[in-house]
């Protein structure tokens, strides 16, 4: 039946339905004409709606009215007043409950018992603590036949509900419609211009700002509050290092990188389309361990490309979860050209971000070198001179910058202008090694360069003079650098001799050792070994120097480093976790490179242990070597040793795990006293340096473990070896989960008796 033919039957039922006595049916007519009159009257839909509620449910004789009105882009039904409740605005599925069912088929309802109706929803109840015992509900249609709403009256005070009540209510709601169509549709129409307004203000406060984190940190406000969302991330993509970074990330607080094709946002970057995802976690593409990292619940996503005027994805706009639902078409196009509007600024923010990185770097160059560094322009003026050079020429700032080069370089220095002239007629740089400059009435022994200053294009700049100081000092520390640590050099040549004596502190040590380094010198013969520990202990070296080690010495293939000494940074610990994982993944590097030059593969183990130790010059008068010694050392070579046991690479005992500031996949693999020891100690495992392909499930792994070593400690055999079985189905390389099954198998057999405490004995080194 045609919507047309349901509204005249229901208008024919109506008229029926009217009680014959005319003065009752005047008095109708009359209320019916009023309710037209009276909701006319209001400007505001909110106050439309609560004036036909009241209406209806005086003349319905009900305890409490609401009037849903659809709406369209969410499938909703709204209403704005509820009485009797302080709840300011109910929103349900426009196909769920009896007010869905009567929306959807358009026909009335009458329940007389709401509670034994199975399309009766009691949620609203339960929330509002208001009892329902009858619904009346009747559709709200347009002259034209459409539905654009629903009417409800709940609990007649006298009696039951009637047929003769519904057609009432749906004649008075029909006199309500086309006023309430048109207000909602004004309301909209309003509520977009506002919406387009503040988009256009939003846009022009973003675009107006240079500073990349300002920038960021504003659009990721709006678009969080434009939204209505929780969290909201923008994403720039770093060409060179293949990644989307971001500044900010709403509710994360530091940096942000990820691989530029990796999860929602790498597949958006790498498409150049929208997805917007409803339920997060039924979705493939969705990596649930960032929200079991930061403690955050994803429920939907929209994430959009930042695309240029030139057609160029430049990043990706990231959204979670939109108040009230999913995100809807008009969300995507909204943030579609929010993020166009402002991708000019960002792309100019970025640039100027990278011009200022660039500077700053720059400066920051100059300011710490140790060499003296000058800048001329193309007319001879000093433009720079940076603080080793103010040092070592012994002036003020204000005595160099701005003066010509000919009035500065004078007397005993203006053979340097010679070499200025030189370079600027040649373009070619002049070097000058051991040369004599005067300041301040001392001589001071540099190696002296000039170079051309060149733009992009090879026109002059200018010149630039670099000098290194290679004063008595500078040729000693120069020299000695070479045979041990910078740093440790820079103390004994500040503290002299004081330094020769011992000194105890806290430390933490690396040993690393190659495994079965005896068969691979049997295969490679002498010169192939040499080759091979040099090529390998350059690698390892680097990373241990870069988190500002100390190498301490090499035992034939072995390398003993600290971390804390000479010069302590307050995170040493950290610096050797880091330096382990880095030795580690640049070995894999390293192995990948031998296995296409057909040669075997390299592996190692690495123990870490922070303790107090004996630091000092150890030896004869004639011989002497700076050396660490002491209890905290030899549990870092026990470690390096148990990691063959442990099928480990790198171990680390508790004493350095409990120091440690960052965030690591570490996981705790036994309690053990090691030999020469009493006391037990808890060892852990470092798996950073692994990926996905070589430990798949790793965290996963790692939980089921723990609850495995828990059982284990306590000898429930039974739940430990299920609780390993369970890690061992998530990877089933993992060498440890192995031998604790084994173990577990083993002492079930041998019933250790009540005093077990989980502790193993290692009796060998």
């Amino acid at each position: 039946m045609g919507q047309k033919n349901k509204l005249e039957k229901v208008q024919k039922n109506h008229v029926n339905l009217v009680p014959k006595d005319k003065n009752v049916k005047l008095t109708q007519a009359e209320m019916l004409l009023d309710v037209s009159k009276t909701i006319a009257a209001y400007e505001t839909l909110d106050e439309m709606l609560k004036t036909l509620v009241e209406i209806t449910t005086r003349e319905l004789d009900a305890e409490r009215g609401t009037i849903f009105l659809n709406d369209s882009e969410t499938g909703e039904l709204y209403s704005r007043v509820a009485q009797g409740t302080h709840l300011r605005e109910i929103r349900i599925l426009n196909n769920s409950g009896v007010a869905g069912d009567v929306f959807t088929t358009g026909a009335g309802a009458i329940v007389h018992d709401a509670y034994a109706d199975s399309r009766f929803n009691r949620a609203i109840d339960e929330q509002t603590g208001f009892v329902t015992r009858s619904i009346l509900c009747a559709p709200i249609r347009t002259a034209k036949g459409e539905i654009i709403g629903v009417a409800q009256a709940l609990n007649k005070s006298s009696g039951p509900f009637t047929a003769s009540d519904l057609a009432l209510l749906e004649a008075m709601t029909a006199q309500a419609a086309v006023t309430l169509q048109s207000t909602q549709f004004v309301e909209r129409m309003q509520r977009s211009r506002v919406q387009e307004m503040e988009f256009f203000d939003i846009v022009s406060d973003v675009i107006s700002e240079i500073d990349l984190g300002a920038i960021l940190q504003k659009v990721m406000s709006e678009a969080t509050r434009m939204l209505k969302a929780e969290r909201s991330t923008l994403f720039l993509h770093d060409e060179k290092k293949k990644e989307l970074f971001s500044k900010v990330g709403e509710g994360l607080g530091t940096e942000i990188r990820l691989p530029n094709h990796v999860g929602i946002a790498g597949a958006v970057f790498t498409s150049g389309k929208t997805v917007n995802i409803p339920y997060a976690y039924a979705d493939l593409r969705f990596n649930p361990s960032f929200d079991r990292q930061t403690g955050f619940f994803t429920r939907s996503i929209l994430c959009v490309p930042v695309i240029n005027k030139s057609g160029k994805t430049i990043g990706v706009t990231q959204v979670l979860n939109k108040t009230g639902g999913p995100f809807t078409e008009e969300d995507e196009a909204r943030l579609k050209a929010f993020t166009a509007q402002i991708s000019i600024a960002l792309e100019n923010a970025k640039l100027f971000d990278d011009v200022q990185n660039m500077k700053n770097y720059s400066e920051s160059i100059l300011e710490s070198m140790t060499n003296g560094v000058v800048t001329l322009n193309d007319e001879g003026a000093i433009v720079t001179c940076n603080a080793a050079g103010i040092k070592i020429m012994k002036v003020d700032e204000a005595e160099i910058i701005g003066q010509n080069a000919d009035a500065f370089f004078t007397g005993d220095n203006d053979w340097i202008l010679e070499k200025i002239h030189r370079v600027e007629e040649s373009q070619e740089s002049d070097v000058t090694m051991d040369a004599v400059l005067t300041f301040g009435g001392e001589n001071i022994s540099v190696n002296l360069t000039v170079l051309p200053l060149l733009s992009v294009e090879k026109k002059k700049l200018g010149s630039m003079i670099i000098f290194d100081d290679i004063t008595s000092e500078k040729r000693m520390k120069s020299t000695m650098s070479r045979y041990m640590d910078p740093d440790l050099a820079d103390q004994l040549l500040a503290g002299g001799e004081d330094i020769l004596g011992g000194t105890s502190k806290m430390a933490t040590i690396l040993f690393s050792d190659i495994r079965s380094f005896t068969n691979l010198t049997e295969e490679l013969g002498a010169q192939g070994t040499v080759s091979l520990l040099n090529e390998y202990f350059t690698i390892m070296v680097e990373c241990i120097q870069n988190e500002k080690g100390m190498l301490d010495k090499f035992i034939g293939d072995a390398i003993m480093a600290a971390f804390g000494i000479p010069v302590a940074y307050g995170d040493d610990e950290d610096r050797a976790v880091r330096s382990a994982i880095s030795m580690i993944e640049h070995l894999n590097a390293w192995n990948r490179e031998r296995y296409i030059q057909g040669k075997k593969e390299v592996r190692i183990g690495i123990g870490l242990n922070t303790d107090m130790v004996v630091s000092g010059n150890i030896g004869s008068p004639k011989r002497m070597d700076y050396t660490l010694i002491g209890d905290g050392v030899n549990l870092a070579a026990r470690l390096e040793s148990a990691c063959k046991q442990y099928h480990a690479q790198i171990l680390l005992s508790e004493n350095t795990y409990k120091k440690l500031r960052g965030t690591y996949r570490i996981r705790e693999v036994d309690r053990v006293v090691v030999k020469g020891k009493r006391a037990p100690v808890a060892i852990y495992e470092v798996l950073d340096y692994h990926t996905y392909e070589s430990f798949p499930n790793v965290m996963e792994v790692v939980t089921h473990f723990k609850n495995g070593l828990d059982h284990y400690r306590r000898a429930n055999w039974e739940k430990a070896v299920d609780a390993f079985q369970e890690a061992l189905s998530l990877n089933c390389q993992d060498k440890v989960t192995e031998m604790y099954l084994q173990r577990c198998k083993t002492l079930k057999l041998q019933n250790p008796g009540a005093g077990w405490d989980g502790v193993w004995i290692m009796n060998e080194k």
